[in-house]
């Protein structure tokens, strides 16, 4: 597949002339509408190039620099020190960075052509000004807002952005019961990965959690067998969770869900998304895209040549495709904010695309992803092929060791990596986190496996997951293995396909899909004239097994495909969908 070509870079002004231009302003004036990631990372990346510029931070929220991704886990007691979360306050970049910061301070129009901003300060007191504020340079980081669907009683439904949110869910956790006692009902519409934190904390509190979500499975990003054992993790730990539905009314301490059923709500929050907040922008005549994100180029530069914008309400490139993205995510904030100063002071540099890299842990599992999911790049088109594995986080004969699921997502032909998945209890995060770094760098699904990791038994082995990958991407583009996805075994069975189970007899008996029939991969040069005539698709525990097999009976000249991880993905959804974390579950295959 061909890239969509990036957005062009800013021919407003040239490196070169907004430096000199910038460097001759008498006044050099930047103000900066909200702080937290991508505002902040912008105030003190200029003044760290600019110590005489003025800066100055608008923030209408009462903090400007607060962990919000910390906020669930303050709702749920994790963090018991509200002040943990907050990480400056106007005063203390005050006396660092020399920024007017300035709280309770709404942005209220800008305008472009005399470059100033009117704003209202809410006082303490709950009394309000009004003034205008001039600007050489303006940068937009408005964030986003929680999207709230339009359902009878949702006016009770709480979200989580800012502290004063996580104020209020906390409040409503201590009183929000019949009679003014705590909650001791909540559900949670969305099970996205705010959604997610939000069950866990509120089930850590001791509340009955339904957790309600409108897709077919929790995680929408992630595919249906890498998203099923996080299912079976929540309840497992009795929280109810309730797909392909959602809440058509609140009322007073329960929610009515479009399927028809009732569950007890003392507290709702609503995790559905967030959408760019940029009203503002708007209003200015900015040019936004369709889904209401500011467009900027690879500087973070709007349409207007004096104003930049960076963080959840900014566009982003994608990429795998080079198409527009919203990828609210903090990393990607604080790096924009940071050009955004750069471009401001006439800094060479350009937005990388974004591959979208996210992790969400819950109830124990860590559940990461990185770009594209199966279930998109079959969307867009693409001739693609898929990788599961199951391995453990280091070597299986060290104690403690812990299973894993990961999937890869690769171009056919090319090897191009387009996506992975991760779940399991260690070392998702460690694995993601280099096939990210590997799509940025344009590695290939085969270079995987000539990657030099760290190793000793505590920490990996001595072929690491990572390897693992890539010598079965090796496999699967020279041809010399063919697999099947769980999802295409029915056509396959159906088209005269047998599937032949390899594993031992005490395995098959465990547990095996439906028709089977269980040859050893031990035994079977001895039982070569069992097998039945036709296509065969050879199943193990996790995969391995199944490509010994698979070996040796295409050298037989039997037509044969291999299962894709196994039994163990298959039965993630037609079986339990429980992650396994003995390492002898994941050696078998």
């Amino acid at each position: 597949m061909t890239s969509a070509a990036p957005p062009p870079v800013s021919t407003a002004e040239p490196v070169a002339a907004q430096a000199a231009v910038w460097a001759s302003a008498p006044s050099r004036r930047v103000v900066i509408v909200g702080g937290v990631a991508a505002g902040m990372s912008a105030a003190t990346r200029l003044r760290r190039l600019d110590e005489h510029a003025q800066i100055t931070v608008l923030e209408r929220g009462e903090h400007v620099s607060f962990a919000n991704c910390g906020l669930p886990y303050y709702v749920g007691g994790v963090i018991p020190e509200r002040e943990d979360l907050l990480l400056q306050t106007p005063t203390s970049l005050a006396a660092r960075f020399n920024l007017d910061v300035r709280v309770r301070t709404e942005a209220l129009s800008i305008d472009t052509t005399a470059r100033t901003i009117h704003m209202r300060t809410t006082k303490a007191d709950g009394t309000t000004t009004e003034a205008d504020l001039p600007y050489d340079a303006l940068v937009l980081a408005p964030g986003a807002q929680p999207f709230v669907p339009p359902i009878p009683g949702i006016e009770r439904a709480l979200s989580l952005r800012d502290v004063r949110d996580a104020d209020a869910l906390a409040d409503a956790v201590a009183t929000g019961g019949v009679g003014g006692g705590s909650a001791r009902s909540a559900v949670v519409l969305g099970a996205g990965f705010i959604g997610l934190e939000m069950a866990e904390n509120l089930h850590h509190r001791g509340l009955d959690v339904t957790l309600v979500e409108l897709a077919e499975h929790v995680l929408p990003p992630l595919d249906p067998e890498m998203a099923a054992p996080v299912a079976a993790r929540l309840a497992d730990a009795g929280i109810d969770v309730r797909i392909s539905t959602s809440i058509a009314a609140v009322t007073e301490h329960e929610a009515q869900l479009t399927d028809g059923t009732t569950v007890p709500a003392d507290i709702v929050v609503a995790a559905v998304g967030v959408r760019p907040d940029t009203k503002l922008a708007r209003a200015a005549g900015l040019e936004v895209d369709e889904r209401g994100g500011i467009i900027v180029d690879l500087q973070q530069r709007t349409s207007d040549p004096h104003i930049w914008a960076a963080g959840d309400a900014a566009v982003k490139t994608g990429a795998i495709d080079g198409a527009p993205a919203l990828v609210p995510l903090a990393q990607v904030a604080n790096r924009h904010g940071r050009l955004a100063a750069d471009s401001i002071m006439g800094r060479p540099g350009q937005a990388k695309p974004t591959i979208a890299t996210a992790i969400v842990g819950v109830l124990g599992l860590q559940v990461a992803m990185t770009g594209w999911s199966e279930t998109r790049a079959r969307a867009a088109g693409l001739d693609i092929i898929v990788i599961h594995n199951h391995p453990t986080d280091h070597a299986g004969y060290y104690p403690g060791a812990k299973g894993m699921s990961l999937k890869v997502v690769m171009e056919a032909g090319t090897g191009r990596i387009l996506g992975a998945q991760g779940v399991g209890e260690s070392g998702v995060d460690k694995r993601i986190d280099i096939i990210s770094t590997a799509i940025r760098g344009g590695l290939s699904a085969t270079d995987l496996s000539d990657l030099e990791t760290t190793y000793a038994p505590p920490f990996g082995a001595a072929k690491d997951p990572i390897h693992m990958l890539g010598l079965i991407a090796d496999n699967l583009l020279s041809g010399l293995t063919t697999t099947l996805q769980w999802h295409e075994l029915d056509a396959a069975i159906a088209a005269g396909a047998t599937v032949v189970d390899v594993r031992s007899a005490a395995e098959y008996q465990r547990g095996h899909i439906p028709g089977a029939i269980n040859i050893s991969v031990d035994g079977m040069r001895e039982h070569l004239d069992e097998l039945p005539d036709g296509p065969l698709v050879v199943s193990c525990q996790v995969g391995l097994r199944g490509h010994v097999a698979a070996r040796l009976l295409s050298q037989m000249g039997r037509e044969v495909r291999n299962l894709d991880g196994g039994y163990r993905t298959w039965s993630a959804v037609n079986g339990t969908g429980a992650v396994g974390t003995e390492p002898g579950e994941w050696k078998a295959g």
